[in-house]
């Protein structure tokens, strides 16, 4: 069997209704693995683009929302894509919003990661792939909340992968640079913006939810064995400007 292929696995996508998440479970699918396409929206449209597989209701506003799933079933790969993010000067961020996204972001991954990790390590094996940013390395503008908790998800795939890499588990995460998401149709609808961020990319395009879903599908498969701790980039070169 290829070191690239996922079947026989399950894998359990969370944020899969549309954009980078949609893209990773189709990814999964086609590299064999039977997904569970998760929203708090309905994954519909997913599941008809996949043409297999089968949908779960999760809202991560709930941090413990899936505290109870892999208990049900033997679930080989997580992969923590769902995520929010709201927009405002510092100097006026609300409470409100600083707590909606680091629930969402950062708390509800970290329980999620527990719940599956408390399955999977007395079987010894199973993957986790964290969805991060470039702003887990750098600070952005306007969303104090989002680097914050996206500064957090780096940080515990690195504790993650410490306390469990030798038991079984490999936790890693990638970091998508710009991508063409509903995350980013702000940035994209200031042209000036958008310009300047099209200026600072090597690969000289805004990148395409597909281009993280075969990093998610490497990060799942047996290829990264050895892999863990790591936060892979996938820019298009953003940072090594």
């Amino acid at each position: 069997m290829s070191p690239f292929s996922l079947q026989g696995q399950t894998a359990l996508v969370t944020g899969a209704n549309t954009g980078i998440g949609q893209a990773i479970a189709i990814a999964m699918a086609q590299a064999g693995a039977s997904v569970i396409a998760a929203g708090r929206r309905g994954c519909d449209e997913t599941l008809a683009l996949m043409g297999s597989g089968r949908t779960l209701h999760l809202d991560f506003s709930d941090p413990h929302a899936a505290k109870d799933v892999f208990a049900k079933e033997p679930i080989d790969i997580l992969v923590n894509n769902a995520g929010i993010i709201r927009r405002e000067d510092a100097v006026d961020f609300s409470e409100a919003d600083w707590d909606e996204v680091m629930d969402v972001n950062l708390k509800a991954l970290f329980f999620t990661c527990q719940a599956f990790a408390r399955a999977a390590l007395p079987r010894g094996r199973g993957k986790i792939v964290n969805i991060a940013s470039l702003l887990s390395f750098q600070g952005g503008i306007r969303v104090p909340s989002y680097t914050a908790s996206k500064h957090g998800v780096a940080g515990l795939t690195k504790l993650m992968a410490n306390e469990w890499a030798a038991r079984g588990l490999n936790v890693n995460a990638i970091a998508p640079g710009y991508i063409e998401t509903n995350n980013t149709q702000a940035l994209r609808d200031d042209p000036e913006r958008s310009q300047a961020i099209l200026d600072r990319i090597p690969a000289g395009r805004w990148g395409q939810p597909e281009d993280i879903a075969q990093t998610a599908v490497f990060l799942a498969a047996p290829a990264s064995d050895y892999i863990n701790g790591a936060v892979l980039n996938v820019d298009g070169g953003w940072l090594a400007r």
